[in-house]
């Protein structure tokens, strides 16, 4: 089998389900971009910093993105392939992972700047991008129980994403640099 089939060359690709759109669809924008999330997430975990335990919730949340953008890549009149859900185990798992993390840390008085080591950048640009993907699903206007789980996660997620920031700069003792205004 080819990887390519020519079928998107005049712009127009295919849903879950037949339907045809163009390239520059919202919805394909948002799947697009959980897809972009989830690289940036595996940009992460690739790191030697991370710890074996975040790592695995990283692998999981993996797990998860996929789930979100077979959803995102479903036509809106839905189809009769059997998908992957989520639930609110899920968002749940991130809260739980987020308050193990949080415990070791020091309680926020600031705001953070990015930065201080390539793994907390890239952790940075994945929570950016988290919040992007948010934005973009919350765009498609689409009130059933899956989109709103599907918004749900990913704004969890963002937090996470923030918190194992803060844990992996606690870990390896760099500090955050405050945000001080200048007014």
């Amino acid at each position: 089998m080819k990887v390519y089939t020519k079928k998107g060359d005049e712009g127009q690709t295919s849903l879950i389900g037949g339907k045809r759109v163009s390239k520059n669809d919202l919805r394909i924008d948002s799947y697009g971009t959980v897809d972009e999330l989830n690289s940036w997430i595996g940009l992460v975990r690739d790191h030697e910093e991370i710890p074996k335990n975040q790592f695995e919730q990283l692998i999981i949340i993996q797990d998860r993105l996929f789930t979100i953008g077979s959803l995102l890549a479903t036509q809106p009149e839905g189809t009769k392939m059997k998908l992957p859900l989520i639930f609110e185990k899920d968002i749940v798992f991130l809260e739980e992972a987020i308050d193990e993390m949080n415990e070791s840390l020091p309680p926020m008085k600031h705001f953070v700047l990015p930065g201080g080591k390539q793994i907390l950048s890239h952790c940075h640009i994945a929570r950016c991008v988290c919040r992007r993907a948010e934005r973009l699903v919350v765009g498609l206007h689409d009130d059933s129980e899956q989109y709103k789980m599907a918004m749900k996660y990913l704004n969890r997620l963002s937090d996470y994403l923030f918190v194992l920031s803060r844990k992996v700069a606690n870990d390896l003792n760099i500090e955050e640099i405050k945000w001080k205004p200048k007014v």
